[in-house]
């Protein structure tokens, strides 16, 4: 069974002014195998499939690239290329240059990353590559931490959507700093936020979407799940969930009880065994 967002028309999902069927994008990296990324695809039909340049080969032993730039084009997802493992300036800059040429198309995900071990952006210069990049004409999704400070920045040089991490990539922990990411969504209520990088749990891209986040982009939550396709289906049904739910206006937290069941109705002789006591 193929999972279709029931209120996409209602809701739509924009990037630079391109609306999307769904709010989950979808990695297409270390999966078992081809026919597990076709299925997973299929099943939980993503706005976008992320791809890398620098893939050798696709996944799956013994299966090419050809094979996989044939699978692309029978899903008819639209693709967004990105620049991962790119840690210099101008890495970043001439791998976004290819990929347009190769994958025919502006949009980019643009990581630079600045620590080789957390695979942490690297905030310091991330917005002057995403300036370079938009004076180029590229649709740039640029992947950052949640500081509001680096994500006003990366507004200021045009970026129209952010994609912030809830954890450091591959991680699978969920939202490490919810004080911040609900903050930095607060602050920024005009802006497409994507959570990409940290979501191992389909509550966590639930959770990220109730507190008003746009959408997430998974890749290892799906792709090293016992059972990939499940998975992605599971994902694409919290995504929903979770937007129906912050549309739908969660009720306030409260420090203490507060009775739910009303008390018209209650047996008379409740209120005549307390008069009987006085």
């Amino acid at each position: 069974m193929t999972f279709q967002p029931s209120d996409a028309a209602r809701d739509p999902f924009v990037l630079y002014g391109q609306s999307f069927d769904s709010r989950l994008l979808l990695g297409t990296a270390r999966y078992p195998s081809l026919a597990t990324l076709q299925a997973a695809v299929e099943i939980s039909r993503p706005a976008m499939l992320t791809v890398a340049l620098r893939r050798q080969g696709a996944v799956g032993e013994g299966e090419g690239g050809q094979a996989f730039w044939q699978m692309l084009k029978r899903l008819n997802v639209p693709v967004l290329p990105n620049t991962a493992g790119c840690m210099a300036p101008q890495e970043a800059i001439t791998t976004a240059m290819m990929a347009r040429e190769v994958f025919e198309t502006d949009w980019i995900k643009l990581e630079v990353v600045g620590d080789d071990y957390t695979l942490q952006p690297d905030t310091l210069n991330l917005p002057s590559v995403a300036e370079v990049l938009i004076k180029e004409g590229f649709k740039v999704l640029p992947y950052c931490t949640e500081d509001l400070v680096l994500c006003r920045r990366l507004l200021d040089v045009g970026c129209q959507a952010l994609m912030p991490w809830a954890a450091p990539i591959g991680t699978g922990k969920g939202a490490v700093n919810p004080h911040a990411m609900r903050v930095l969504r607060e602050r920024l209520p005009d802006t497409p936020l994507i959570v990409d990088a940290g979501l191992g749990l389909p509550s966590h891209a639930a959770q990220v979407l109730e507190w008003g986040y746009d959408g997430v982009l998974l890749n290892t939550a799906v792709a090293q799940a016992a059972y990939p396709v499940q998975m992605a289906r599971a994902f694409a049904q919290a995504v929903e969930a979770g937007r129906t739910a912050f549309l739908a206006g969660p009720m306030p937290e409260r420090e203490i009880a507060q009775a739910s069941t009303p008390v018209v109705g209650m047996p008379f002789w409740h209120a005549e065994t307390q008069e009987g006591h006085a």
